[in-house]
């Protein structure tokens, strides 16, 4: 496939890595960032990650042939507002959001028929704690998955090319229903944010924390090491996908207290028994 304008509104890591990527294989013609910040947008401008930048989305989607929206989920709505009325009539609308649900939503909410028939809902299962597009880099969705959620509303050819564009860059293209998507995400990628937050929370606010962090070793830093992710959106991410976030957690309690009552009682074979559990379920899962 060939985008003559592509269009990153957001130009993060996620955006930023699509853009280098798909320059990278000769994917697209012009690509055109657009954000609040000048700062990131220039620095964007001097790696040679976007052409040129808007600051204003509405000017940004001028003659756009894709447009990836790469912002915190609490933004979609108002970015959905700024362009619907400024692309072009055979344009491509498609976003990196985490949750699903909330972003269909504001689409049908803010887009007219024909534009929404034209919004492919999709997300790219990669990513590091870092920010900014000075972590992007272009093999970051090599081998990996991304999840589209088209709707009834969605346009089969519009569908074909956000695929094509994925598969491009590199990434195992599957689709699946947007409620099935947040429960999926809320297990494996919402759920360990939440516990990675909350254990560094706690521990920076024991007394001991600076002894506590001296003699911490790989092992925290292995686990902890998505809690150094943008809190802005995680934040968003936790509230626009809180049922299914909730849910698990409740699960994830239900379990933690039976681990607490083993210890309690030195149950060695039940405590055993969960670490084993656990040990299958991640090798097999790396394997």
């Amino acid at each position: 496939m060939f985008i003559q304008r592509l269009v990153i509104i957001g130009v993060g890591l996620i955006g930023g890595s699509l853009a280098s990527v798909l320059r990278q294989r000769a994917a697209c013609g012009e690509i055109v960032g657009c954000g609040r910040s000048v700062e990131n947008l220039q620095t964007a401008v001097q790696l040679g990650v976007i052409d040129r930048y808007e600051t204003n989305p509405a000017a940004a989607v001028a003659d756009a042939d894709m447009v990836v929206i790469s912002v915190p989920l609490g933004e979609f709505a108002s970015i959905f507002r700024a362009i619907r009325d400024h692309v072009p009539e055979n344009v491509i609308l498609t976003d990196v959001g985490s949750a699903k649900a909330c972003v269909v939503n504001d689409a049908r909410a803010e887009l007219p028929p024909a534009l929404l028939s034209r919004f492919v809902a999709g997300h790219p299962i990669a990513g590091t704690e870092k920010s900014g597009v000075t972590a992007a880099f272009p093999e970051l969705f090599e081998n990996r998955k991304v999840i589209l959620t088209p709707t009834e509303e969605t346009d089969e050819h519009a569908c074909a090319q956000v695929q094509a564009m994925w598969e491009t860059a590199g990434a195992e293209v599957v689709s699946m229903p947007v409620e099935h998507h947040d429960e999926v995400l809320a297990a494996t990628s919402h759920l360990p944010h939440v516990l990675a937050y909350s254990l560094v929370d706690t521990l920076a606010r024991m007394d001991e924390r600076v002894e506590v962090f001296q003699f911490a070793a790989g092992g925290f830093r292995d686990f902890t090491r998505i809690a150094s992710s943008h809190p802005k959106m995680w934040h968003d991410i936790c509230l626009a996908n809180r049922d299914a976030v909730l849910s698990v957690l409740e699960q994830f309690n239900q379990d933690l207290a039976v681990l607490a009552k083993a210890l309690e009682q030195g149950d060695s074979e039940q405590i055993l028994t969960i670490f084993n559990r656990a040990k299958a379920a991640r090798d097999s899962f790396c394997g």
